[in-house]
């Protein structure tokens, strides 16, 4: 069975290093190098690392390399569009839209992020799924780290 992919925004990966996010965070890479996950991001992060703190500049690197930052295409950025026409972002917001544009269509079904204003929380989820059923696209789960490393665990009886 296929190791399942994950898309990490540009919060999880800062979030590695923030104290209100770290320890979550830190187990998701742990899960990942148990080879639970398989963490990817995109272009998109890429740009937005690059003024961030040097540790996560650094995590980033180590992280991630080709095979696994994902590249945009006409039919990203035009999904993209239609998240912020349908109001599901605002125009404010286009990096927002374009992690899940870039997650759609690429096939990875997990958006993970802190992002809980724009991203992880179901209005959202709703709004981005509804663009992508009437654009002939995938759903995608927009979910925290929290509810990714809690996944496998047995539930008592």
């Amino acid at each position: 069975m296929p190791v399942p992919s994950l898309y990490l925004d540009t919060s999880v990966i800062g979030g590695y290093h923030d104290s209100g996010w770290m320890a979550d965070t830190r187990r998701l890479w742990q899960q990942a190098q148990a080879g639970h996950w398989r963490l990817v991001t995109s272009i998109v992060a890429e740009a937005e690392i690059k003024n961030a703190p040097a540790n996560v500049r650094e995590l980033f690197a180590a992280t991630f390399d080709a095979g696994n930052i994902l590249d945009t295409s006409a039919e990203i950025e035009e999904l993209a569009i239609a998240y912020v026409a349908a109001r599901v972002v605002s125009p404010g917001f286009t990096d927002d839209a374009l992690h899940v544009a870039m997650a759609t269509v690429h096939g990875v079904g997990f958006v993970v992020s802190w992002n809980f204003k724009h991203l992880v929380n179901v209005r959202r989820e709703d709004g981005f799924n509804a663009v992508n059923l009437l654009q002939g696209w995938p759903p995608v789960r927009i979910v925290s780290p929290k509810e990714i490393i809690h996944a496998d665990e047995e539930q008592p009886e």
